[in-house]
C-alpha cells in the first residue's frame, strides 16, 4: 500500500482520490489524461495540480507526462524510482518489449551482482535514459527474433514482460556485454539448470540462427553436462565456418576449439571455478 486512509486525509479529497483509484487500478505510474479522467480536470488544470503533487512528494515525474506515486512513509521525497522494472515497462507505454540481458537473470534469481542499469529489449529503437541514477537501456531486436518472453512477477502485485529462462541465457551468450561476460551466463545457466527446459534451448538457438550462440551454447551444454548428445549434435550441426570468441568482451587470445567454432578465452577450468563462486 502506498497512501494508507489517514494518510490520505492530510492531502486533500481530490488528490485522495487520484490516489485511491490508483491503487484500486493498481496503477504506481500515471499520465495527464489518466489524472483529467479521474479528476474531471481539464488539461492545464491537472497539469497544476499534478505539479502540485509532485512539489508535495505525494508523486515523482519519471519522464515528461509520467509519475509515479510516492509511499507515504518516504515523506517529501521528489526523487522516487520504485521498482525499475515496473518503471521500465511504464516507460514502453503499451508498446512492444521485455525485461532482458542482466536484468531478466536478475528476475529469475541467475545472478548474485546488484543491478545499475535496467536492460529493455524491443522492436523499436529508442534511446537509453536516465531516471533517479537508474539508467534504463533499450536494445533492439528484430521482429523475427523478438519471441521467448513471458510475465514474471517482480513483487507481491505486480508482473512485467521477462525474457524466459531459456531465451535470458539464449541473450547472454549473444551479447554478454549486456550481462557481465559469458562467465556470468555461464553462472547463471548453472544456477538454474534444473529448471531449464533443454529442448526449448535448442529450439530457441535453432529459431535465432546466430552461429556465434549456437557454438557458445553447445560449449556451454558440454562443458556444464546439461542436455543430451543428440541436442549437441542438433547444435553442431547449425554452425557457420568462422571461428567467434568464446568471450567477445575478453581480448582475442586463447586455443581454438574445431567441434564449437570457437576461440576459448576463457580457460574451462577459470569457467568451472566461476560456478563455484
Amino acid at each position: 500500500m502506498v497512501h494508507s486512509k489517514d494518510n490520505l486525509k492530510t492531502i486533500g479529497p481530490q488528490a485522495a482520490r487520484l490516489v485511491t483509484t490508483l491503487q484500486e487500478r493498481r496503477h504506481l505510474a500515471f499520465t495527464l489524461p489518466e489524472v483529467m479522467q479521474i479528476t474531471g480536470l481539464k488539461a492545464a488544470s491537472a497539469s497544476s495540480f499534478i505539479r502540485a503533487l509532485v512539489n508535495r512528494g505525494v508523486a515523482a515525474r519519471l519522464r515528461p507526462g509520467l509519475f509515479q506515486l510516492v509511499p507515504f512513509e518516504l515523506g517529501r521525497e521528489k526523487e522516487y524510482l520504485g521498482n525499475p522494472y515496473m518503471v521500465a515497462r511504464e516507460l514502453m507505454a503499451g508498446r512492444d518489449y521485455y525485461v532482458s540481458h542482466a536484468s531478466a537473470m536478475d528476475i529469475h534469481r541467475m545472478t548474485t551482482q546488484p543491478q545499475l542499469v535496467v536492460y529493455v529489449a524491443s522492436p523499436l529503437a529508442r534511446r537509453k535514459r536516465a531516471i533517479f541514477g537508474t539508467e534504463f537501456r533499450f536494445i533492439r531486436c528484430p521482429r523475427p527474433r523478438f519471441f521467448g518472453f513471458s510475465e514474471q512477477w517482480v513483487d507481491k502485485q505486480n508482473k512485467v514482460l521477462a525474457s524466459d529462462l531459456e531465451r535470458t541465457v539464449l541473450d547472454g551468450l549473444k551479447a554478454p556485454e549486456y550481462c557481465g561476460g559469458v562467465s556470468e551466463v555461464a553462472k547463471g545457466f548453472w544456477m538454474r539448470r534444473s529448471d531449464m527446459d533443454v529442448r526449448k534451448l535448442v529450439d530457441y538457438a535453432l529459431r535465432l540462427d546466430i552461429s556465434a550462440v549456437t557454438g557458445r551454447l553447445g560449449y556451454l551444454m558440454e562443458l556444464l553436462e546439461i542436455g543430451t548428445e543428440n541436442d549437441r549434435t542438433t547444435l553442431q550441426e547449425r554452425l557457420g565456418k568462422a571461428y567467434v570468441l568464446l568471450d567477445p568482451t575478453l581480448p582475442a587470445e586463447g586455443k581454438f576449439l574445431a567441434k564449437w567454432r570457437l576461440r576459448l578465452n576463457i580457460a574451462a577450468e577459470e569457467l568451472r571455478a566461476v560456478l563455484q563462486t
